[in-house]
């Protein structure tokens, strides 16, 4: 194990979860949209946006759908958001979850999430199999603080009982990562599980999965 590695954060969606992207490219594909239509409409105004106030719980879903919609009227397309928002369903990858699980035998670990009230609740028995394995779970939506804002992982930290430069995390956003490597971070770019993984078993310093890297090859 590494010496000066204490913990690992975890994001879920796009890590813990199959990424949403593709499913974002699939219905802009089917509505005729314009090629990265939604994550551009998520990117605009990232701080006072719909998206950023659903997942802080300053708005409730209707209001939220409402204005989603004109934000995307204002872009130039129509949207229907609540059919965007049950594209984030991703399944469930077991290597991560395996991962997550081998940590927590050995390390401090928690979820750093943007999420909103009722996200995961159709199939709550299977993601709060996943949240037990998380000494500490910080949702956007619980605690009004969302992703990059440094104070979450701040918060993260300081639950955890570690320091900065004594963590690991692992998210699928770059936008997410950079705060987080700014103040001392260890960041992985979750792109290719697979490949994480391997970046993970380097910092950690044990294996994570069945054949230790070579496992996830």
């Amino acid at each position: 194990m590494s010496s000066s590695v204490r913990a690992v954060l975890w994001d879920f969606g796009g890590v813990i979860l199959e990424s949403p992207f593709d499913a974002f490219a699939r219905y802009e594909r089917q509505r005729g949209l314009p090629e990265g239509f939604l994550r551009r409409l998520n990117a605009t105004n990232p701080d006072t946006n719909a998206w950023a106030r659903l997942e802080r719980s300053e708005v409730p879903m209707t209001e939220f759908c409402e204005r989603y919609e004109r934000e995307a009227e204002a872009a130039g397309h129509a949207i229907d958001a609540t059919a965007v928002l049950g594209l984030l369903a991703g399944g469930i990858r077991p290597e991560m979850v395996e991962a997550v699980r081998r940590c927590a035998a050995r390390l401090r670990t928690a979820l750093v999430t943007n999420n909103f009230v009722g996200f995961g609740e159709d199939r709550s028995e299977e993601v709060s199999e996943v949240l037990s394995l998380f000494h500490v779970v910080i949702e956007s939506s619980r605690v009004g603080l969302r992703k990059p804002d440094p104070g979450i992982y701040r918060l993260a930290c300081e639950s955890l009982g570690v320091a900065p430069d004594q963590t690991v995390f692992l998210d699928d956003l770059g936008v997410n990562l950079k705060p987080a490597r700014a103040m001392g971070m260890r960041t992985i770019k979750v792109t290719d599980p697979r490949v994480a993984l391997v970046e993970l078993e380097a910092a950690v310093g044990f294996a994570l999965g069945p054949g230790g890297e070579q496992g996830w090859i």
